[in-house]
């Protein structure tokens, strides 16, 4: 086991950045042409790396497995993007956003990568706004801002409840004005299947590309994956269904470490599950944690109507548990207690697995505010209501629609039924300052890497962080690698390290096409998902955690065996594009369960029973597990624990504290 260097640059936490960007190494513009940079998925993160690369001087090859970067998963986000301009006047600052990103993140991230990302909010807005992102602004006209969980301050920008697909139009406009220009070569519907390694440098990928299932070669002088998370490990998530960790899995099979895997985030306000043969969870905004409040009746199984339920026979338990955070606590900690409420025996509706979130009261009171601008002062609970339901209608209108089309029910007149769900995943690639894997040459950005959000991501900074590493960090900390590779001539994909990674890949394929089996790809990766949600999910034991090791490396050896994949490999086949990320989700399920073994504490989203407080709230372990584990791949169910000591010099480290 070693220490793993981070390369931190030395000096004051505030002025790291700021140093490193005017002393790193730079490449000049006729160099720039000369280098090829291949940037794997085209979301938040890849979409803005890939343009701002291109727009400085370099080649860029793009590549996503869907049929156009608009569709890639950052279009779901709902709710909004942190930034520290303190537009509200509420006492918002750079170090304010760091602080409350640390503590959020329960205190096992990594100081100078949260605070450079504190520090280039505020020209992610800056950017938007120039691109024509269509923020949603104030009666004056300035920029609005909404509150997020974790923070007592008003920091998150948005547009209406479809932020991420703003965002997304503005970095993909920027793509495809590099596109036109010829700077960038788009290559929609490939999947990358493998990195290609020379001479320990990352020097390019293998594809295939899905329609014709043609295998290809691509070269880069660097590679950069901005490939999202891998919450479809359980399944049921709130992911798009085509959301995978093939991309990462493969790197770290050939020398990545992976960081951290047992981090992943459960989202507090999703729309229950229905029934067994549902395929995805809906996610309701965390942005409506606002306006709703979130109760459960006082009684135990109680069959009444909420609307039947009076106001001193409900249990506002977080308002309750946390008054001075209340209904905006993190995500963890709203998770955990609304299981604790339902496994208790106050869950609502036909499952029993689901909490209220009302919107009754808030409603009310936007319908006074309405009323006594019109010069009522004295409205009736009618008009309040109606008044006030415009307001809500017009803050969260596409988010109480979406609601209203999946669950049949109308939530401006009954509350939503909501219950935790798997949502993002704050583990991944390990990187360092630079962004760069334990590859040499291979970066990686936004929800792929480990790097800013702890063992807790709070609400907003997703988008945040995929922009951030994209539009500012990146383009700097690549020139310092591509400035040392001036020298280096294209390497021609006839290249034996080239040959051989597709020959494996191949090989990969046809085993999956000649097994011929009895199940499908579906039914493998739903009882996968089934060890993890019910062993590795909201909490977790060591009991658990040793039943689901055995489970997988069983599931896994039953799914080489068993598995049917139909068609070819000529053509396309979704079916075959599952069964590769269904191989690599289990493989990094068994990961994910030894890391949570492991990890002999409770921080944020890692919640282990032997260690809790009194009152049920995580207990870390900082003596101990003050660490980042970054495992490295060592063959099938081998994988070696490299640490990275997390030293905290300019925040005083406690036990978390939200009431």
């Amino acid at each position: 086991m070693s220490k793993l260097n981070s390369n931190i640059p030395a000096g004051e936490l505030t002025q790291k950045w700021t140093k490193y960007k005017s002393s790193v190494p730079l490449v000049n513009p006729a160099n720039k042409r000369s280098l090829e940079v291949i940037v794997v998925g085209s979301g938040l993160a890849g979409a803005s790396a890939a343009a701002t690369l291109a727009e400085m001087g370099y080649k860029v090859k793009c590549f996503c497995f869907q049929d156009s970067p608009r569709r890639a998963h950052s279009i779901a986000a709902q709710g909004g993007i942190n930034a520290a301009k303190n537009y509200q006047n509420d006492g918002d600052s750079t170090y304010r956003l760091f602080y409350d990103t640390i503590k959020g993140g329960d205190y096992r991230a990594r100081e100078a990568n949260v605070h450079r990302l504190a520090e280039v909010s505020a020209n992610i807005i800056d950017q938007c706004v120039a691109q024509g992102v269509p923020l949603a602004r104030e009666y004056g006209g300035l920029l609005d801002n909404r509150s997020f969980g974790g923070t007592q301050v008003q920091r998150t920008f948005y547009a209406a409840g479809q932020t991420g697909q703003q965002l997304l139009l503005g970095a993909y406009s920027a793509l495809e004005r590099q596109v036109g220009m010829g700077k960038v070569q788009m290559y929609t519907r490939h999947e990358m299947l493998d990195v290609v390694v020379i001479d320990g440098k990352a020097r390019g990928i293998i594809a295939r590309n899905l329609i014709t299932g043609e295998l290809e070669r691509h070269f880069g002088h660097a590679v950069v994956l901005g490939t999202g998370g891998y919450g479809n490990v359980f399944y049921l998530s709130t992911n798009a269904m085509g959301s995978n960790v093939t991309a990462a899995w493969k790197v770290h099979k050939k020398g990545a470490f992976f960081a951290n895997p047992c981090y992943t985030q459960i989202h507090p306000t999703c729309i229950p599950v229905s029934g067994d043969h549902q395929s995805k969870l809906t996610l309701m905004s965390e942005s409506l944690r606002n306006d709703g409040r979130i109760w459960v009746p006082k009684k135990k199984d109680d069959p009444r109507k909420p609307s039947d339920i009076p106001e001193d026979e409900r249990d506002y338990y977080l308002e309750r548990r946390y008054p001075a955070f209340g209904n905006l606590v993190p995500r963890d900690v709203a998770s955990r207690a609304a299981k604790e409420r339902c496994d208790a025996g106050y869950g609502v509706g036909a499952s029993k697995l689901a909490v209220y979130l009302d919107f009754k009261a808030n409603t009310e009171r936007y319908g006074r505010i309405e009323a006594s601008k019109a010069g009522n002062h004295n409205p009736d609970k009618e008009t309040c209501m109606r008044l006030g339901t415009a307001v809500i209608k017009e803050k969260y209108g596409n988010l109480f629609d979406m609601y209203a089309q999946i669950t049949g029910e109308n939530p401006y007149e009954t509350p939503m039924r909501i219950y935790p769900a798997v949502h993002y995943t704050m583990g991944g690639v390990w990187v360092d300052y630079d962004l760069m894997t334990t590859i040499p040459g291979l970066y990686c950005t936004g929800e792929a890497n480990f790097s800013d959000h702890g063992a807790n991501r709070l609400g907003a900074s997703a988008l945040m962080q995929g922009l951030a590493d994209g539009y500012f960090v990146l383009p700097y900390t690549i020139g310092s690698y591509l400035s040392k590779e001036i020298a280096t001539k294209p390497i021609p994909t006839d290249h034996p390290a080239f040959v051989e990674a597709e020959n494996e890949v191949k090989a990969t394929i046809d085993k999956f096409l000649s097994i011929n089996g009895t199940k499908s790809v579906d039914h493998f990766h739903k009882r996968l998902g089934h060890i993890m949600w019910e062993k590795c999910g909201m909490a977790r034991n060591r009991e658990g955690l040793t039943q689901a090791i055995k489970e997988i490396q069983d599931l896994r050896k039953e799914f080489w065996a068993d598995v049917k994949v139909p068609g070819s490999a000529d053509e396309f086949n979704p079916e075959l594009e599952k069964a590769h990320r269904v191989a690599d989700f289990i493989e990094l399920g068994e990961l994910m369960c030894i890391d949570a073994l492991n990890r002999e504490e409770s921080c944020g989203g890692h919640f282990r029973e032997e260690h809790q407080t009194e009152e049920g709230e995580a207990k870390r372990d900082d003596e101990n597990f003050a660490y980042v584990a970054a495992w490295e791949y060592k063959g099938v169910s081998e994988f070696e624990l490299h640490k990275e000591e997390l030293n905290y010099e300019n925040i005083k480290v406690a036990q978390r504290n939200y009431k």
